[in-house]
């Protein structure tokens, strides 16, 4: 439950009792980490299975201990984002697990990382993953955060780093929001550019730290 309280402070009810935003964000990075370090210590048993229950048990790792009553669940309210109106909450479920199967069949066609379109594709595939997951918006909260987990997880089932889209700063998001709307009207070139500089930087920075070694 969201409360607005004293002007245009945002207040929220969480597990620790009625916090203004200021005191959520912090929560909100712990979370993050908490979902990633999940995510990490199931690649290193082995196991990355790209399914329903593995994404809400990511967001519940996260996000639960913060909000118990959406944490690892499907949204069951109606929402808005910006000039998107994603599917109705009843909706949802099936969605995901036809979403969610064919990026399976998707990655398992994926080219070899030998062949010369590989990456071309991987960053189509990424792409489509990521917009995709939020235009059905699952969850309550987080959708962004664990959309883009989501893109880490592909990457890691083929031993791949990690990337970071460029989400935090107003230019970065402004870029980033325009991309999802383009991608809205099937137009995915600036969100396949966005995720190829993101795979860029990442690639860089592991080949800069071997030639410090």
């Amino acid at each position: 439950m969201t409360k607005k309280l004293l002007g245009e402070t945002t207040y929220k009810q969480t597990a620790l009792g009625i916090i203004p935003r200021s005191q959520l964000i912090p929560l909100e990075v712990e979370g993050i980490k908490r979902a990633w370090d999940f995510v990490l210590q199931q690649k290193v048993n082995g196991r990355l299975p790209v399914t329903v229950s593995f994404l809400k048990r990511i967001h519940r790792e996260g996000f639960g201990w913060i909000f118990p009553e959406a944490g690892g669940k499907f949204r069951t309210l109606e929402v808005s984002v910006s000039r998107h109106t994603p599917p109705k909450s009843y909706e949802v479920p099936q969605l995901m697990e036809g979403f969610l199967r064919d990026l399976r069949v998707r990655m398992r066609y994926l080219p070899g990382i030998d062949h010369e379109t590989f990456l071309s594709e991987l960053i189509a595939l990424l792409a489509w993953a990521h917009h995709w997951f939020l235009w059905i918006h699952p969850f309550q909260d987080y959708n962004g955060r664990i959309g883009r987990l989501l893109i880490n997880i592909i990457l890691l089932s083929y031993d791949l780093p990690p990337i970071e889209l460029k989400v935090e700063t107003a230019t970065g998001r402004k870029r980033y929001i325009e991309a999802l709307q383009l991608a809205d009207d099937h137009r995915f070139e600036k969100l396949e550019q966005l995720v190829s500089e993101a795979l860029n930087e990442a690639v860089e920075e592991i080949s800069s730290g071997q030639n410090k070694k």
